[in-house]
């Protein structure tokens, strides 16, 4: 029986196939506007067997997305003088309505942060009319929450680090996403954070692994821990929410 029917998790993902390509982009330093297509098409195609294997809820829209990116890299595989003439009237670049897509929508999510940083700062001043507000000391650089994204790039790392002859399924041995969670709620009782690595040390059995990975998600879901790391793509360390 999969870890999912044991203890039903479901998810969804807020964030779009768009978000995942501009992730994916950003991820690899890649050129907006010249993007490898066979590259972020594999890339793509490997977010996406993962999120199945979670059984996390996949909008329709990420199908969409994947086979829009096969369609564009079999186009590029062809010769362009078998390329119609009215693909060729439209565009040069099979990619170019991709590109202008994310540009756009890249743009939108830029203003959309940068006016969601604002509204914090402005929540932490608090000025009198007629009187000079003093700015203390700069902060530490703060943990920044991660997204989905991070979280499966970090889960798909610990899946390649156990070697496959000692990646095997354990069948004496029962794991549950239930008794997963309270371990990890128990852990971080007696630990201020844990590094999310730590977390899978020591296991060789895809059961555990994927059962571990998805109480943490739930847990996160349940606002009863976060994750976060410090710069783009850094480590992730797991803390309890405020007020737990």
């Amino acid at each position: 029986m999969p870890p999912q029917e044991e203890y039903k998790v479901r998810l969804d993902v807020f964030e779009g196939p768009l978000d995942l390509l501009l992730y994916l982009i950003k991820k690899e330093e890649l050129d907006i506007y010249d993007i490898p297509i066979e590259r972020i098409t594999t890339q793509y195609m490997q977010y996406l067997d993962l999120m199945r294997m979670l059984d996390l809820n996949i909008a329709g829209d990420f199908i969409v997305m994947a086979a829009t990116l096969m369609m564009i890299k079999s186009r590029m595989l062809l010769p362009v003088e078998e390329r119609t003439a009215m693909e060729e009237e439209e565009e040069d670049d099979p990619r170019w309505d991709l590109v202008r897509q994310l540009v756009e929508y890249k743009k939108f999510k830029d203003a959309a942060l940068h006016l969601e940083a604002l509204e914090e700062q402005r929540l932490d001043v608090f000025a009198r009319e007629g009187e000079h507000v003093q700015l203390g000391p700069a902060p530490e650089i703060a943990l920044h929450d991660v997204s989905l994204f991070d979280l499966i790039t970090a889960f798909g790392d610990v899946l390649k680090r156990v070697k496959t002859e000692e990646l095997k399924e354990i069948f004496s041995e029962r794991f549950t996403v239930a008794e997963k969670m309270e371990q990890i709620v128990r852990r971080l009782q007696a630990e201020e954070k844990i590094a999310f690595g730590s977390l899978f040390a020591q296991m060789a059995s895809r059961h555990e692994i994927v059962c571990t990975f998805l109480a943490l998600l739930e847990l996160i879901r349940l606002k009863q821990l976060v994750a976060r790391q410090e710069s783009s793509f850094g480590e992730i360390v797991v803390l309890r929410a405020e007020g737990l």
